[in-house]
């Protein structure tokens, strides 16, 4: 008997930043990789307060339209989406790739992979040549996933406090 991939049984769609699933997507994006470096660096797990904080200080507003979306993955056909991923236009020719995210209850399953090929897909759309991301260091289950996809290292590609951006990479398209 042959069975199809799991990846094959992803669907990924827009959603709406402002919706309750996308919130509940995105704060469970940010509290993932916020306890990972709250423990490496406090060693600890982050308070309710200070999702809250981040929250606030990084909205995902950017990742509306017309300059932006949110992409939400499902899973097997199941209602809640299972991760998201973001991309928002820098310029003519750039799209940043932002709050790559699957639960941890999804992972294994082939949705990272779908949702980046997702987001390629839509910023061809778009007209745009070349993805540009960043992240940390720990992260580096995230780091292989882009290295596999063709990332490569660049150059930081904005300026001002970013605190938690330690590696850039991007890919032309």
């Amino acid at each position: 008997m042959t069975t199809a991939p799991a990846r094959a049984l992803w669907s990924v769609a827009p959603q709406p930043v402002g919706s309750p699933e996308s919130a509940a997507l995105l704060r469970a994006y940010l509290t993932d990789v916020a306890d990972r470096w709250y423990r490496l660096h406090h060693g600890r797990t982050t308070t309710p307060e200070e999702i809250e904080r981040h929250l606030a200080e990084d909205p995902s507003d950017d990742l509306a339209p017309p300059h932006g979306v949110l992409l939400a993955g499902r899973y097997g056909g199941e209602r809640a989406p299972g991760g998201c991923v973001g991309l928002r236009r820098l310029d003519g020719r750039t799209a940043e790739l932002k709050r790559m995210y699957v639960r941890a209850d999804r992972r294994g399953l082939g949705g990272a992979a779908v949702l980046l090929a997702a987001a390629e897909a839509t910023a061809r759309s778009w007209g745009v040549r070349r993805i540009v991301l960043n992240t940390r260091r720990d992260l580096v289950e995230a780091r292989a996933l882009y290295a596999r996809h063709g990332f490569t290292d660049v150059p930081a590609y904005a300026d001002g406090p970013l605190p938690y951006a330690e590696v850039w990479l991007g890919k032309e398209l």
